[in-house]
């Protein structure tokens, strides 16, 4: 099944289409790997075998980084990695901003 490669398709077609604001972009990288993440925790560390059946089924990427990997090779993915990283770099930031300005 190519799960994740209709989970990337969405990544880019969100940016192009529906995000105009860079921050909304980065936020929504973001949501989607930490869901991503969460939905590999639960598949390899919960103990109903349902929900890991369920999950294992529909085959879930593990992460944004793994789409990534699995489909590019090379100088490609290392830029692309880059990207990646700087994305989460600004997202970071953002957290940060708001938790600053929340605490005062």
């Amino acid at each position: 099944m190519y799960i994740d490669l209709i989970i990337l398709g969405l990544i880019i077609a969100a940016v192009v289409i529906c995000f105009r604001k860079f921050n909304s972009f980065v936020y929504a990288v973001a949501i989607i790997d930490i869901t991503l993440r969460l939905l590999s925790f639960l598949a390899n560390n919960l103990g109903v075998p349902e929900i890991v059946a369920l999950i294992k089924r529909i085959d879930f990427p593990v992460s944004i980084p793994a789409i990534i990997d699995k489909y590019t090779n090379g100088i490609v993915t290392t830029v692309i990695m880059w990207c990646f990283f700087g994305v989460f770099v600004i997202f970071d930031y953002y957290v940060i901003r708001t938790f600053w300005k929340k605490r005062k």
